[in-house]
């Protein structure tokens, strides 16, 4: 049985704990909808219901702040099968963007208590404000636009 060679998806020369804003975008393990309770029903500000899974991830992404000093949490959305969130890294940063991305889903794996998250992750080094305002309202019209998205699967369980 011949294995696929998995694509990289960083950028070769780009270091990842240099100052900056990432988009980052983890999607669960299959795409499988852990995250929220029903992927049709928005609460009144327009964001899912979460599932107890969904809840630890939300606890996570709000504790890297206290955690990492020098990290700032920007934007996020939880949606039924991944997440988005928006990371700016400080000077006084000592950590790079894959070592947040892994303790924080190792934080959520643990709680569950089996695997929930897909190898690896989506990154996208924000360069300039027109970009940043483009992901943050991308983020903030996500769940609005579920049945559209990319990672809308229709056969829900």
């Amino acid at each position: 049985m011949e294995h696929k060679k998995r694509k990289k998806i960083r950028l070769k020369t780009y270091n990842y704990s240099q100052n900056g804003c990432y988009f980052i975008t983890i999607c669960t393990k299959d795409r499988e909808h852990l995250l929220c309770l029903n992927d049709t029903i928005l609460d009144e500000n327009a964001k899912f219901i979460l599932s107890e899974i969904g809840n630890a991830v939300k606890i996570a992404i709000e504790n890297i702040e206290a955690v990492y000093d020098g990290v700032d949490v920007i934007e996020y959305v939880i949606m039924p099968n991944h997440i988005h969130l928006i990371l700016r890294l400080n000077k006084t940063a000592d950590i790079s963007v894959s070592g947040i991305v892994r303790q924080t889903k190792g934080l959520v794996t643990k709680k569950a208590g089996f695997p929930v998250w897909q190898k690896s992750f989506y990154d996208h080094v924000i360069r300039n404000e027109n970009d940043y305002y483009e992901i943050v309202r991308y983020i903030q019209m996500n769940p609005l636009k579920w049945q559209n998205d990319r990672y809308y699967d229709t056969k829900i369980e």
